[in-house]
């Protein structure tokens, strides 16, 4: 039997208090009638102002790729806006529209609703403390900048011949 990782498996233990968490949103923004990518473009925007997009995919964690699917259909239903700037055509700049404002104005009671039923269950000190935690693995540094781990090759033992 191969031997067992020591470590428990901390990706694993954030996708699912992900999950968790987001369980408390979701009723809301199905209610809204957008995703949860297009909600956390909504938000970086909402937060931030306009962006370009990159800057948007890095902030709403959502690959490049995606992202460009992601507004095109938030741009088609009319939730953002994009634009190149006069002085660089290259970058593209993204903007909410009057009607993802006013989107964010309505859902403002509801997550704050959400939030407090979250802060109800772990409480404040908890909830504090888990953001300074979070805080602190976002600011872990980049290990692509390490030489790999090297693992050690196992090589199959040559037939033994007869001579």
């Amino acid at each position: 039997m191969p031997p067992a990782i020591a470590h428990r498996n901390l990706p694993d233990a954030l996708l699912r208090a992900r999950e968790s968490v987001m369980r408390y949103f979701r009723p809301n923004l199905k209610v809204a009638g957008v995703t949860e990518q297009q909600w956390r473009v909504i938000r970086v925007l909402s937060d931030r102002g306009e962006l370009e997009i990159g800057q948007i995919a890095e902030a709403a964690c959502i690959p490049g790729p995606s992202l460009t699917g992601v507004l095109e259909r938030m741009e088609r239903d009319d939730w953002v806006r994009r634009f190149r700037i006069s002085t660089d055509q290259r970058k593209v700049i993204v903007e909410l529209t009057p009607k993802a404002k006013r989107l964010v104005q309505r859902m403002l009671d509801r997550i704050d609703e959400r939030y407090k039923a979250i802060e109800s269950q772990l409480g404040l000190q908890a909830l504090d403390e888990l953001h300074g935690l979070l805080d602190k693995v976002m600011a872990l540094p980049d290990p692509s900048a390490e030489a790999p781990v090297k693992l050690p090759v196992r090589r199959k033992a040559a037939p033994k011949v007869a001579v």
